[in-house]
């Protein structure tokens, strides 16, 4: 292993004082020289206790409530001197392993990023586990277009040549900035460096409120990065559900007729189709297969809901 790497974990925080001890804990038994592992928690002026907790951890603690949390990570950064930088939230849980297989890329010049999609807790909830089957990877190791920025990897030189995450960016930060740093090389996920995910959404509501939140800065990243062809999909959404569908259903009640509705249920089921072909290569059950289907429906409303928010 490349323990010759130290590495800077930075973990930004508000109000996480449920959490974060079970993350800290996880960070202090990593199966990896302590002396070249550095913990900076960057607060965003928590009124609990989260502070006394990564205090009491004895990590470094930063605090600027004025940041949204791509400032906290920049922050963090600015202050860290690892040669490998790692972002994981307050409320996850890594393995034992975690730093030992993302080692394994540290050297791995023709890799620009590296992590992988948080896995749910082991008593997770249908909505949790549901999610996770449409997030996790077909393969074990495999190139992404994005990573999700609560296990992501990356080389400090090449974090600050892309100017680190942008602090405009309100959600949607971890997709711009694995668009910017692609130009370095690859972005692969590695399903070997494994993180638990505590606080995913656990409930349809939780799930729709957080969808909803970030949903916020979808069109504003693709004006930061340029346009992905892959990103065409999320982008059209807003628009085929809020004003296309609408817009087709009042023209048939009032101009076509009932016998137009079968084509506007098709027309209301074509995204799930396309989910649904996405992932066929994951051998999903149908029971699975039907609670993907009704999530799905709740994740294209809340995007929806989300671009009207943002107005």
């Amino acid at each position: 292993m490349n323990y010759n790497k130290k590495v800077s974990i930075i973990i930004p925080t508000y109000n996480e004082e449920k959490y974060l001890p079970y993350c800290l804990e996880s960070i202090s038994i990593l199966n990896y020289p302590g002396k070249d592992i550095e913990v900076i928690v960057v607060d965003n002026g928590s009124t609990d206790s989260t502070r006394a907790t990564a205090e009491r951890y004895g990590v470094r603690v930063l605090l600027d409530d004025s940041l949204n949390v791509s400032g906290l990570r920049n922050l963090g950064v600015t202050q860290s001197t690892g040669e490998i930088i790692t972002f994981v939230d307050a409320d996850c849980i890594v393995s034992k392993e975690w730093l030992n297989k993302a080692s394994l890329y540290f050297c791995d010049l023709c890799v620009a990023a590296w992590g992988s999609p948080p896995a749910p807790p082991m008593d997770s909830t249908w909505v949790q586990k549901t999610w996770y089957l449409i997030r996790q990877k077909e393969n074990q190791v495999q190139d992404v277009d994005w990573l999700e920025s609560m296990n992501l990897f990356v080389r400090r030189k090449q974090f600050i040549a892309v100017g680190g995450f942008n602090k405009s960016l309100v959600t949607c930060e971890d997709v711009d900035f694995s668009y910017r740093l692609r130009k370095y090389g690859r972005i692969v996920s590695d399903s070997r460096i494994e993180v638990i995910h505590l606080g995913e959404a656990a409930t349809v509501k939780e799930f729709m409120k957080k969808e909803i939140w970030r949903g916020r800065s979808n069109l504003k990243g693709v004006f930061n990065h340029g346009l992905v062809m892959k990103e065409i999909p999320s982008l059209i959404i807003p628009l085929y559900f809020g004003i296309l569908l609408p817009t087709f259903l009042f023209v048939s009640l009032i101009f076509l007729g009932l016998k137009w509705l079968i084509l506007l249920v098709f027309l209301y089921m074509l995204p799930s189709f396309g989910v649904i072909l996405k992932i066929r290569a994951k051998k999903v059950r149908l029971g699975d297969m039907l609670r993907i289907m009704f999530l799905i429906q709740i994740y294209f409303l809340s995007r929806t809901i989300a671009i009207v928010k943002r107005n």
